[in-house]
């Protein structure tokens, strides 16, 4: 049994960009870029693909990755994440987003950190730089309790709300608050992962369209950590011209 696997689950259909895995950049599918980059940054730990269509698993699966073909009815990436991992068997998981292809050795080690020191559930943040972006409903907020590194809640709104300036903010006001971005990056304990596979769909979930917050409103804890590494998520097609740019 593996102590540690990475595990990336991958939808092929996104309702903001439909097929984006396959997106092709450069002449090669966003999945791809992806799964490169954890291999190359991120050796020493096994690494999964839990995808939900044929056309994945053969992109992967011919460029030699671990495939595991998951039920296509998962509402959740951590429902997948969970039907993969009764198959790996890992102890803990690290959960590296599909669309993320700036991923950092850095970042998974952190995670890996985190669930090695007993935490049931990690995560990452990193703190916004410009208005625009805090402002931005597919850049998630998270509000941490900074003392013990915890997450207090998720959002798609700007929070904190600059109450005094009637939400109207300038990138020096974001700089000097404490508003951090959510990264699309988890660690799970596998029992932990096993449970919340179980636990029906949250009010708050369902609402703001962010899974974490089904464990927050179960009575969960999630760790959350800081990291200045660069990302690049891709959720829209204009991401992608974005990543293709830093490629050069």
């Amino acid at each position: 049994m593996a102590q540690t696997a990475i595990i990336v689950p991958c939808r092929l259909e996104s309702t903001r960009f439909p097929r984006k895995l396959l997106h092709m950049i450069k002449g090669r599918p966003l999945v791809l870029w992806v799964a490169a980059r954890i291999a190359r940054e991120a050796p020493e730990f096994p690494l999964y693909f839990a995808v939900d269509h044929p056309l994945l698993a053969e992109c992967l699966g011919a460029a030699g990755f671990s495939v595991i073909m998951t039920s296509a009815a998962h509402q959740s990436g951590t429902d997948r994440l969970a039907e993969a991992n009764r198959i790996v068997g890992a102890d803990r998981v690290v959960n590296v987003q599909a669309d993320e292809p700036l991923v950092s050795g850095g970042q998974i080690r952190m995670l890996a950190a985190l669930l090695a020191s007993g935490v049931p559930m990690a995560t990452l943040a990193t703190p916004f730089r410009r208005a625009a972006d805090f402002a931005n409903p597919n850049q998630v907020k998270v509000v941490l309790a900074p003392a013990v590194r915890r997450a207090l809640f998720f959002s798609r709104s700007p929070l904190p709300y600059a109450r005094d300036r009637a939400g109207v903010v300038d990138d020096a006001w974001v700089l000097a608050q404490p508003c951090f971005k959510h990264l699309g990056l988890y660690g799970y304990r596998a029992d932990l992962l096993q449970k919340i596979a179980t636990l029906p769909l949250g009010r708050l979930e369902q609402i703001e369209k962010l899974e974490q917050l089904r464990v927050l409103e179960n009575g969960y804890e999630i760790a959350c950590d800081l990291t200045d590494d660069l990302t690049i998520g891709v959720d829209l097609p204009e991401d992608a011209v974005k990543f293709e740019q830093w490629l050069g």
